[in-house]
């Protein structure tokens, strides 16, 4: 059973949608007030300045990122086809642009002008999924599923990498079958012959 909205979700919607738009800079109290159809002083209320907004959202995100991952390791017991699974999932939310950019990749990317409180999460986001990256990959390998060029760590890096590099041309070229040209490849040398 779902929970109704409230006026502080529909705040964070709107901002996780202004945001992977326009990046932290992009929006203002004013664009969500717009959207939400409430006052400025409601959001203020809610979230006196700009980085209590953000460092809730990308909390909330995480959050929602890690009830991901373990709804893959609870459903999805090979770890190459977690692997896909993931992949598969940023597949499907490009093409269909419900998520066509992940929110801690893009503010990543404006780590210099962030609030530090906001940067800690995005921090603690990819530090997140580069832990459950290499247990996958160290996992794979020790079942002779895949099979490494580097260590575990340094591969969890360098998938998670390519992963939002991919996001990111896929943005570039205007094709979200960008994304798949480049982590299909990914996944297909990862895996170890039989």
């Amino acid at each position: 059973m779902t929970r109704p909205s409230t006026t502080a979700d529909d705040i964070l919607d709107c901002a996780r949608t202004l945001i992977v738009s326009g990046g932290y800079n992009g929006f203002s109290y004013a664009d969500i007030a717009a959207v939400v159809g409430i006052r400025k002083a409601s959001i203020h209320h809610h979230f006196p300045a700009k980085s209590d907004l953000v460092r809730t959202l990308v909390a909330r995100y995480r959050a929602e990122a890690a009830a991901g991952i373990g709804a893959v390791d609870r459903n999805v017991p090979d770890p190459l086809n977690q692997l896909r699974a993931y992949v598969g999932y940023w597949e499907a939310c490009i093409a269909d642009a419900s998520a066509p950019f992940c929110l801690c990749a893009l503010l990543a990317c404006e780590i210099p002008v962030l609030p530090a409180d906001v940067v800690a999460e995005v921090r603690a986001h990819f530090r997140t999924f580069s832990g459950w990256l290499t247990k996958v990959l160290a996992r794979g390998v020790a079942e002779g599923r895949l099979r490494l060029t580097g260590t575990p760590e340094a591969e969890a890096e360098a998938f998670l990498a390519t992963v939002h590099g991919a996001m990111l041309s896929a943005r570039a070229y205007g094709d979200p079958s960008m994304f798949a040209t480049i982590t299909h490849p990914l996944l297909e040398r990862l895996v170890r012959p039989h």
